[in-house]
């Protein structure tokens, strides 16, 4: 695995609520540096230096990660499980009486 990758991805909600998987320190300093300037605040700041650090192998990239989780919850920008959502919709199909 590469230094930079997480082991489990971040899933967060971009655009006008799409789901997208953060995988790795770069994706997640992405997110960060596309976050509008005037919604930037002290817990965006810690995840942004934690993604740089981790990019320049100061600190490991699960530690970024819990600090972009950490920016991502406190914006409500985590995205519900995925095989969650999969397995809610999986049931409501199998049955004949929902439309």
């Amino acid at each position: 695995m590469k230094p930079d990758m997480f082991r489990e991805p971040v899933n967060i909600l971009v655009g006008l609520g799409f789901p997208a998987e953060v995988r790795n320190v770069m994706d997640a300093y992405r997110h960060l540096t596309e976050w509008p300037s005037s919604f930037r605040d002290t817990a965006h700041s810690v995840a942004l230096k934690a993604c740089q650090a981790a990019l320049r192998g100061d600190i490991e990239a699960e530690t970024a990660r819990g600090l972009f989780v950490a920016f991502a919850a406190k914006h409500d920008l985590l995205a519900p499980e995925i095989p969650a959502i999969a397995a809610s919709r999986a049931r409501t199909d199998r049955d004949p009486h929902v439309q």
